[in-house]
């Protein structure tokens, strides 16, 4: 199993002969916001087999990015989908609680988020999180969420009964975090509640509006360690691991 972040909640997985990149942003930038590292490498993220998209808020769901991956079918919520298809993109319905035979040995289900506070005018507004359930080993990509009581159905998604590695998100494109969204010490609480053994922070660190990459002084820098310290209080089980955009983990 690999790990590959390209920056805010885009991360390639590889497991089991399969690779899916989840909500890739794959540009400079994502519309009004500027990305404080480079734009990911295309060699990291080409030749996919599937995109796991939790929403469609813009900076998840960026069209210009997936029209990128050409003929990569997108697994998501089926009004996300259907939205999706209208436009000429490969949206494959998916359900939470469906299971998707992506290849043998590697299963996708879709699991609960909870992320209903910004509704978009044009947009379904639905989301969900993703479960990778492989011979290999389990990953929860948790979407945009808060903590909310259905964490059990994503420790039960993976056939072993376990979360091997939880993508969790622990920030945001701005100093302060909006409802519907999980914090260091929130992410640190919901890989506890999935029993997860290892944890990768993403949605901090990235993205920033125009101008205010420096205000207030290092707000991107600071959710992954805060991250990291909050799972040794709340998960002490679970490892952390604080990658830097680009950066590649590979499980042993």
């Amino acid at each position: 199993m690999r790990l590959t972040w390209l920056g805010h909640s885009t991360v390639v997985v590889e497991v089991a002969g399969a690779r899916l990149v989840t909500d890739p942003l794959l540009r400079r930038h994502a519309g009004a916001l500027r990305r404080a590292w480079p734009r990911p490498d295309p060699d990291l993220w080409h030749r996919v087999d599937a995109v796991l998209l939790s929403h469609l808020h813009h900076d998840h769901a960026e069209l210009a990015s997936l029209r990128m991956l050409p003929g990569v079918p997108v697994l998501t919520l089926p009004p996300a989908a259907h939205w999706l298809r209208r436009r000429g993109l490969p949206g494959v319905d998916l359900a939470v609680g469906e299971r998707h035979r992506l290849r043998p040995g590697v299963d996708v289900v879709a699991v609960p988020a909870e992320h209903r506070h910004r509704p978009m005018p044009h947009r379904p507004s639905q989301a969900c999180g993703h479960v990778i359930d492989s011979e290999a080993g389990s990953v929860w990509a948790a979407g945009d969420t808060e903590l909310f009581d259905g964490l059990d159905q994503v420790r039960a998604a993976p056939r072993a009964g376990r979360v091997d590695v939880a993508v969790v998100p622990v920030g945001g494109w701005g100093p302060r975090l909006s409802r519907g969204h999980l914090d260091p010490v929130s992410a640190a609480r919901a890989c506890a509640a999935v029993g997860a053994r290892t944890a990768v922070p993403v949605h901090w660190g990235t993205l920033h509006l125009p101008g205010g990459r420096h205000l207030p002084r290092d707000w991107m820098a600071r959710p992954g360690p805060a991250f990291a310290a909050a799972l040794a209080e709340h998960a002490p089980g679970c490892r952390p691991l604080v990658l830097r955009p680009g950066q590649t983990w590979e499980l042993d």
